[in-house]
């Protein structure tokens, strides 16, 4: 799975303006990299509240346990995605800064 997939997937891009984020260099016509990081964080953010409102339902008996722990884990899951995107980003920087001028 490749970053732009997983960054759709989590971040609800369908794959058509994914596809045209990776291949348009012109900010016009797609989406920017910022606009991309930010679908990305409020992804991870609304997962997070989905699993704790599940929590919450799980407590009060108005959630099944499986909904609950199926949220828990999709929460969990995308934050790792996420961590793991802010890891080659910052690698990927480290990277670029090593480069002689």
């Amino acid at each position: 799975m490749n970053v732009t997939s997983a960054l759709s997937t989590l971040a609800g891009v369908t794959p058509a303006s994914a596809a045209a984020t990776t291949t348009s260099t012109s900010t016009s016509s797609g989406e920017s990299f910022g606009d991309t990081l930010k679908k990305l964080v409020d992804g991870v953010e609304g997962s997070s509240d989905q699993a704790n409102t599940a929590v919450n339902g799980m407590l009060d008996k108005s959630v099944d346990v499986h909904d609950a722990m199926i949220a828990l884990q999709r929460a969990e899951m995308s934050l790792q995605l996420a961590v793991q995107i802010r890891n080659k980003l910052v690698s990927a920087y480290q990277e670029v800064m090593r480069m002689p001028v």
